[in-house]
């Protein structure tokens, strides 16, 4: 059974730190590259960042560059979000998402998501 297990949301202060972490089984977690989504309330789902599989490669939205970082480590099957400078405006569920694209076959996964929750 694939599974993404999202944790490590919870209630910040603007400014503060927060480190998601997603646990992955139930599939090759080192040849998926690997994303955090968002989605506030009323809003479409927003990319946030993301990290090829072998992790040479990443991508951030334009609003948290310099601010977040994604990582991961193959060994543990987890990827990382390491959010600092937090605003309110970051207030979302975060979700984990594993895509691979294989012979114009696309597979992926999401998690159930945790909230982040950022007071002014």
């Amino acid at each position: 059974e694939v599974q993404l297990v999202e944790s490590g949301g919870g209630l910040v202060q603007a400014g503060g730190s927060l480190r998601l972490s997603c646990a992955a089984s139930g599939f090759t977690f080192s040849i998926y590259d690997m994303s955090w989504y968002r989605q506030a309330p009323g809003k479409q789902r927003e990319l946030v960042a993301s990290v090829t599989s072998g992790g040479g490669s990443t991508n951030y939205a334009d609003s948290v560059k310099g601010r977040f970082t994604i990582s991961r480590d193959n060994a543990k099957n987890t990827i990382y979000l390491q959010m600092n400078s937090l605003k309110p405006e970051d207030t979302a569920v975060y979700y984990c998402n594993a895509i691979r694209t294989h012979w114009r076959q696309t597979v992926d996964y999401w998690g159930q998501g945790t909230q982040v929750t950022v007071s002014s």
